[in-house]
């Protein structure tokens, strides 16, 4: 029972840490930068929603050609 509970928490972690490594990596946003609220709000958006479209970008450009 232990080991199940574990390999379904490992599940749900490398789901939700994905997104983050892809923003460290391929955006550079490794350093915080201290600009008010809500422009580190804003970035954090568009990182984000970037970083989805980074993820399935295969699947994007296939469905074009």
């Amino acid at each position: 029972m232990t080991e199940k509970l574990e390999k379904l928490k490992a599940s749900v972690r490398a789901k939700v840490e994905h997104p983050f490594r892809v923003i460290k990596q391929q955006f550079g946003h490794a350093k915080v930068r201290y600009r008010g609220l809500a422009k580190n709000t804003a970035r954090l958006t568009m990182l984000f929603a970037l970083s989805n479209l980074w993820m399935v970008r295969r699947q994007v450009l296939g469905a074009r050609g």
